[in-house]
């Protein structure tokens, strides 16, 4: 169990199993969870998993809350626009965000200050109060635009971490792909999580 919050926002990029699923392991942490998406998530969301987002926040928190078994107060949904939520603020801001799957817009925008919705206010307020912003963007190739965004990021105090999965680990489904990259932003956000065996650890012992 961990007292961490954790910010939550899913923008229209490909790549939503790793925001659905670093949801899931969050809350399984124990990890109040502050959860917001784009409205082109929601498309992706439907394009890639068959899956309709709920379009109201109330409705996607009882929604997510059932699906992952959420205790009472554990997740709380934001919409687009809501200006009176806590991680639109430097007095009340998450332990960490996460930004996943994070669009290239979504990126450059947050790499210019801007702050027009709520995942980039969020984002930007995490950067001013330097606590940790991870985005996980998808796109390739990358052009030289995207390269200096992600620079320019990565100076600002934020991680960037591509959806790249490794294969050392000897995946046998595209969920064990999914697992590692998600492995690797809960590394980033302080979130313990056995999803995968650590490098030079010795493989559990079989009964």
């Amino acid at each position: 169990m961990t007292d961490r919050t954790i910010a939550l926002a899913l923008t229209g990029a490909s790549g939503m199993p790793y925001g659905l699923r670093l949801l899931e392991c969050l809350i399984a942490s124990g990890a109040r969870v502050w959860l917001i998406y784009s409205q082109v998530a929601q498309i992706v969301a439907k394009q890639e998993l068959e899956l309709k987002l709920p379009t109201q926040p109330r409705e996607a928190q009882r929604y997510f809350s059932r699906l992952h078994g959420a205790r009472a107060g554990q997740l709380e949904v934001f919409g687009r626009e809501d200006w009176f939520a806590p991680i639109a603020s430097g007095s009340n801001p998450a332990d960490a965000m996460a930004i996943c799957p994070c669009s290239m817009g979504t990126l450059a925008a947050v790499a210019c200050g801007l702050a027009n919705t709520l995942i980039e206010r969020a984002a930007d307020v995490m950067l001013k109060e330097s606590r940790k912003l991870v985005l996980v963007p998808r796109e390739t190739p990358l052009s030289a635009i995207h390269l200096e965004n992600m620079l320019r990021l990565q100076r600002a105090g934020a991680v960037i971490l591509p959806a790249n999965p490794g294969f050392y680990h000897r995946p046998q489904s595209a969920a064990d792909l999914v697992d590692f990259v998600v492995a690797r932003v809960l590394d980033q956000l302080g979130v313990e999580h056995d999803l995968l065996q650590r490098w030079g650890a010795a493989p559990p012992e079989r009964e």
